[in-house]
């Protein structure tokens, strides 16, 4: 049978081609609507599933360390080389680690102010100033950020304007990051943060209210971990889960997050600057002294730990489904089997680290005291690529979409990408 082609009019075509331009406008304002309602920013959902390592979008690094459960790891692709693409300076050295959500960095300042650039360009968004040097990392949550301050407020700020929402006043100084869940998925998040003057305190994020707070026996200078366990009610207001920290009181700090009860501690002989990382029920962190320690949450009993001839674990690791990476004092990074502790490689560069390791994929990032940042390779350590910024890095670096951000004691923010 032969087909005979149609043949269509100037008005056919005109009628057809504005309706697929319809069609296409209303596509896309119906996908950007949903997206804005339905992002959450470091939701605590699918971080903190027992079964899950690693699912921070490689576009945001919205929390320290990547997720809640303080893998300090993310998924995504990092070029082999990277160019420096800007730098932001502030009015004082930089040690707050920073965070990115949606196109935005949000980094703090020993000038005081919280600072907030373009990812795209380190163009300045706003500022905020505090009483005091800013040194905590910055967390997103829904349309907020949360950032402690020196001055010893937790401060929480429009993610987009930077108007104050609310503050809340510790005893003490806040050098760590907050953390966060949601008990009630239509309900407002809560905030868990520490001081230096013992406590942990948990927040409803909606007005700052406290919930409970926990009293350790020294500062607390990290940040909490949250580990979510199978079968949570939170349609009943109340969430299954453990909030863990260290201490500089030596102990590993397990509690429920419900209502801050302590499960366990666990003596580690030695103080704990940095912030534990979570995975596959158990914890893993080193002390200040030479060893590093992986737990188990629901007994609280050491399964291995690893002494090095090392100086201090200052900086906090990071882990992945089969290894961990972490930092010391005595210029080496060293990566251990996650089941058993065993070292798989060290690398060792000029100078020590007090900034913590991040891993992209098949990647570790890396900066040292004496101001280099290292790009090695995760199989076998190996360095893939550096650079030299010239003022010392305690920062943590953040990544996303392809980028590195870090701040120095220069006072300068760096990014580098392709």
């Amino acid at each position: 049978m032969k087909i005979t082609p149609y043949k269509m009019g100037w008005a056919a075509i005109i009628s057809a081609l504005t309706c697929i331009i319809l069609i296409t406008v209303a596509l896309f304002f119906t996908q950007k609507s949903a997206d804005n309602k339905g992002e959450r920013p470091g939701s605590s959902a699918s971080v903190n599933s027992p079964a899950s390592v690693n699912n921070t979008s490689p576009t945001n690094w919205p929390i320290f360390r990547s997720d809640t459960a303080l893998t300090g790891s993310t998924t995504g692709n990092l070029a082999d080389s990277l160019d420096l693409l800007w730098k932001y300076q502030t009015d004082g050295p930089i040690s707050s680690s920073a965070v990115v959500y949606s196109g935005l960095v949000f980094v703090g300042s020993d000038d005081g102010y919280v600072h907030v650039v373009k990812l795209k360009n380190g163009r300045k968004v706003w500022t905020y100033k505090t009483e005091d040097a800013v040194q905590a990392p910055g967390c997103v949550v829904d349309d907020m950020v949360l950032v402690g301050s020196l001055d010893c407020y937790l401060y929480c700020l429009d993610r987009q304007t930077g108007e104050l929402k609310w503050k809340f006043k510790t005893g003490d100084k806040i050098p760590g990051s907050v953390n966060w869940y949601r008990p009630d998925p239509k309900g407002s998040a809560r905030i868990l943060v520490g001081s230096y003057d013992n406590y942990l305190y948990c927040l409803d994020a909606a007005d700052g209210r406290m919930i409970w707070k926990y009293e350790s026996e020294y500062y607390i200078n990290g940040a909490p971990a949250l580990y979510l366990l199978a079968g949570d009610s939170s349609d009943t207001g109340a969430i299954n889960g453990q909030v863990v920290f260290g201490g500089c009181d030596a102990h590993i700090h397990i509690l429920s997050l419900n209502d801050g009860k302590k499960i366990h501690t666990i003596d580690v002989g030695a103080y704990i600057a940095g912030s534990p990382a979570l995975a596959g029920g158990r914890f893993y962190v080193g002390n200040f002294e030479d060893t590093f320690f992986c737990g188990d949450l629901s007994t609280g009993q050491i399964v291995w730990r690893h002494k090095t001839e090392a100086e201090a674990f200052y900086a906090s690791p990071t882990v992945t489904a089969e290894k961990i990476v972490a930092a010391t004092r005595d210029k080496h990074l060293y990566c251990f089997d996650r089941a058993d502790g065993k070292t798989l490689w060290t690398f060792t560069a000029s100078s020590g680290f007090d900034s913590s390791p991040v891993i992209c994929s098949d990647k570790v990032i890396a900066a040292s005291d004496d101001g280099w940042l290292y790009m090695v390779s995760l199989a076998q350590g190996k360095e893939i690529w550096s650079f030299e910024i010239g003022a010392s890095l305690t920062a943590s670096p953040a990544l996303a979409s392809g980028r590195i951000l870090i701040g120095a004691e220069d006072g300068y923010l760096y990014c580098f990408g392709e």
